[in-house]
């Protein structure tokens, strides 16, 4: 069985009642927010220790950190500190525990020999190298781009240097097919949203949905992600929930209810 993870944000708590909350509803891990929730500065040694204690006493672990930059890493003002402030996030992350850190890369030219394209190669490959010496995993979010696109591109840069947070819902929303876009990204994906969409021809982009309640094929994308041997969380995730707690308790409870064989 895949194991679940809460992202502390969607519960909408403080953030120690959200880790309360997350231990109370069984997640085997969390995500924790760098930007908003932490922040790398602020965790010193005993900073640190204290936290462990907390997750150890819920019988959690932190699956991921997510670090959202404000503007992608193709954007060129403010970039220097940018990438500095996610260096440090990384190396927090290590300390902290966690495999992996999520943030969403900018936009992608579909023109792939695009300069804006080749400096934000660039950029990533430079993130990659500290990822690789703090021993954690940089995961761009799918969404923005096409699955497809998205791998055209990632495939510049050398073979296990960057991986995939893959967010089926965002890309429903955005328009794109998530199971093409699994099928093209699978050997990327370290890290996956629990997250559903449907399409709103009224509103010409979609919309979020509780899980399940969406047009994301869960049983078939955690058969795929079994098939492959995927060693992540699944990372249940709400942007905008009416009853925050209710509806991270229905969404781990639908996951699991997928995986009983």
């Amino acid at each position: 069985m895949i194991p679940l993870s809460v992202q502390l944000r969607s519960l909408r708590q403080p953030f120690r009642k959200a880790l309360q909350t997350a231990g109370e509803l069984k997640a085997d891990a969390v995500e924790i927010d760098l930007r908003n929730e932490i922040r790398p500065d602020e965790l010193t040694k005993t900073g640190i220790r204290h936290l462990k204690k907390m997750l150890s006493d819920y019988n959690l672990k932190i699956a991921s950190v997510s670090f959202p930059t404000r503007r992608g890493y193709n954007v060129l003002d403010d970039l220097d500190r940018r990438v500095a402030a996610t260096k440090a996030a990384m190396t927090s992350a290590y300390d902290l525990g966690a495999k992996v850190l999520v943030n969403h890369i900018g936009g992608i030219d579909q023109e792939i020999s695009a300069e804006s394209n080749t400096r934000l190669l660039e950029v990533l490959h430079d993130l990659a190298r500290h990822a690789d010496t703090c021993g954690v995993t940089f995961a761009a979010k799918t969404g923005q781009v096409d699955g497809p696109v998205m791998k055209q591109f990632l495939d510049q840069l050398p073979e296990g240097s960057i991986g995939v947070d893959f967010d089926p819902g965002a890309l429903i929303i955005n328009g794109f097919s998530a199971d093409e876009s699994y099928q093209a990204l699978a050997n990327y994906v370290v890290s996956v949203r629990g997250k559903d969409g449907v399409k709103d021809l009224a509103r010409g982009r979609g919309v979020e949905v509780p899980l399940g309640r969406g047009t994301v094929d869960f049983p078939l994308l955690i058969a795929s992600l079994e098939e492959a041997r995927y060693r992540g969380f699944i990372c249940v995730e709400r942007e905008h929930p009416e009853n925050p707690v209710q509806e991270v308790s229905d969404a781990l409870e639908y996951l699991r209810n997928v995986q009983i064989p």
